[in-house]
């Protein structure tokens, strides 16, 4: 709601009171309204059900909270949880519950409603999250054990997923495989209103919300009490819409743009912390990236601080490995990280066999050094792919650009002639690279078609033997090196999201997390 149409309700709703048309203020709500556009890496989320749903939006965490919360330092912090222990094997996490919680349904929220939706996940997508759980426990009515089949120091990171949000067990059975379309309801700040899918979606305070998270300063009611989230795939009408006051806040800006928000007077940013690494993967069963020194020559030769400051303006990191630079198993040794070495990526597609020809491009056995290159549809994609192309020509490389959009973009990777892949990902945990480089994934996320037996002996004891957080930080890390040093793919940048508002509609936190920091914001003074 802008100020004109605040004023304009607040006039109205005086005049009410005087003659008696309406209760005391004291005894209403005051609405106030916001309309945001979500990030484009979230658009196209097909419903809201937690449990079944592969893709979720910001707005799920806002409909349903979540035992645990993680914030930006990577910490945990109680939630529906009100403390939890460990036991000293692993094998066993108590969590005591918060007693104050009920469903937007009226239903309560205790053990019970743990012991019920835990199994929900066998034979779903997202069954993976909760697969070290044997059995759920209550222990009381709001104490409730998961005894485990194997230590899992991970599971903290599952339970502050987005899909670890908990419905109303009530809600859920009667919607059946409709739940999260019509209806979605959870015991978070927001209540959904309704929902067009790869539209918008109307979010509504839930008035008894009273037990906020640690991550925000708002523990009660939503200060915008009517919350309208937007999908518009294209930045340029986003943009649009921000300047013109169809919408008041972009939770994810591309930096293209950023020069002219920061020229705006009504405009204000907030830059969030690093959510995942855009990288380049090399499939290294295909010709001529069979041979390793035609991988490190390709990614020695990509300038990761050339990209940063012409498509990015400075904005985020260069990345010289596949995770997050906050992450403890990013610390690889530093022999290992990839960094931009021209002549030495000459030299090896010398010693390789491949010797210029007289146009430039290297020749092997009368065989020119041609490869296809990748890429998302998206601006910076597209500039960043065309930056690589021009790195790799330096070297003697000749790279094909193709650009295909986010949906179509998908279907290509199972296709068996990709060669390099431009791939953006958001994840903020070191089990993505059990994601993008496990045996298992090879007909899928495994673009790299990575298969080696000393690298899937390290994965599995990653992923599935650690006892404890340090140890799976040490093997992760180990894992890290392996795929670093066979050169399974050239990390590029470390994305910073920038969400930006009109700071004359809306007051926001600093810093500001979506979708937590969404209950802080307030309308303008």
């Amino acid at each position: 709601m802008n100020r004109r149409r605040f004023l304009f309700s607040a006039s109205i709703i005086s005049l009410g009171i005087a003659i008696g048309l309406l209760p005391p203020a004291h005894a209403m709500a005051q609405e106030t309204e916001a309309t945001i556009v979500i990030g484009r890496q979230e658009s196209g989320a097909a419903s809201y059900d937690p449990i079944r749903a592969v893709t979720l939006n910001m707005a799920a965490g806002l409909i349903y909270d979540r035992l645990v919360e993680q914030a930006a330092d990577q910490s945990y912090h109680p939630h529906l949880a009100s403390s939890w222990e460990v036991s000293p094997d692993g094998m066993s996490w108590t969590f005591e519950l918060r007693k104050d919680v009920t469903f937007t349904d009226g239903e309560p929220f205790n053990a019970a409603t743990i012991a019920w939706w835990i199994p929900k996940f066998k034979g779903t997508e997202n069954e993976y999250m909760v697969d070290a759980i044997e059995r759920v426990e209550v222990v009381a009515d709001h104490t409730v054990r998961f005894v485990l089949k194997r230590p899992e120091p991970n599971l903290i990171f599952n339970l502050a997923m987005m899909n670890m949000g908990i419905p109303s067990p009530k809600a859920y059975e009667a919607g059946g495989q409709n739940y999260g379309v019509i209806e979605a309801v959870g015991t978070g700040p927001y209540k959904l209103e309704s929902f067009v899918v790869g539209q918008e979606t109307v979010l509504v305070a839930n008035e008894d919300y009273n037990w906020g998270s640690a991550l925000t300063e708002n523990k009660g009611v939503p200060h915008i009490t009517r919350l309208t989230a937007r999908e518009i795939p294209d930045a340029s009408t986003a943009f649009l819409e921000l300047k013109t006051g169809g919408v008041d806040m972009l939770l994810d800006v591309p930096t293209d743009f950023l020069p002219q928000l920061k020229s705006e007077a009504d405009i204000e940013l907030r830059e969030l912390p690093g959510y995942g690494v855009t990288f380049v993967a090399i499939n290294t069963q295909a010709a001529p990236f069979t041979d390793i020194r035609v991988r490190q020559a390709t990614a020695l030769a990509i300038d990761q601080a050339a990209i940063l400051k012409s498509v990015y303006g400075g904005v985020g990191k260069e990345a010289h490995q596949f995770l997050v630079a906050a992450l403890g198993e990013a610390k690889v040794d530093p022999a290992l990280e990839i960094r931009h070495d021209a002549a030495k990526a000459a030299s090896l597609l010398d010693e390789a066999g491949w010797l210029r020809g007289a146009d430039g491009v290297r020749v092997k056995d009368g065989k020119p050094l041609e490869v296809k290159l990748w890429a998302r549809a998206d601006t910076e994609y597209k500039r960043t792919a065309e930056i690589i192309q021009a790195q790799l020509k330096a070297v003697g490389l000749k790279a094909e650009i193709t650009v295909f959009d986010a949906g179509t973009y998908r279907d290509q990777f199972r296709k068996p002639e990709r060669e390099l892949v431009l791939q953006p990902y958001s994840w903020t945990n070191a089990d993505i690279l059990d994601w993008f480089f496990s045996a298992k994934r090879l007909d899928s996320w495994n673009l790299s078609m990575w298969n080696d037996p000393k690298s899937e002996e390290l994965r599995e004891l990653a992923m599935y033997r650690s006892k404890s957080w340090d140890e799976r930080v040490t093997n992760f890390r180990n894992f890290h090196g392996q795929l670093l040093a066979n050169f399974v793919g050239a990390p590029v940048h470390e994305p910073a999201q920038t969400m930006v508002f009109n700071k004359t509609r809306l007051s926001a936190p600093q810093p500001f997390r979506a979708p937590y920091s969404l209950v802080d914001v307030k309308p303008a003074d």
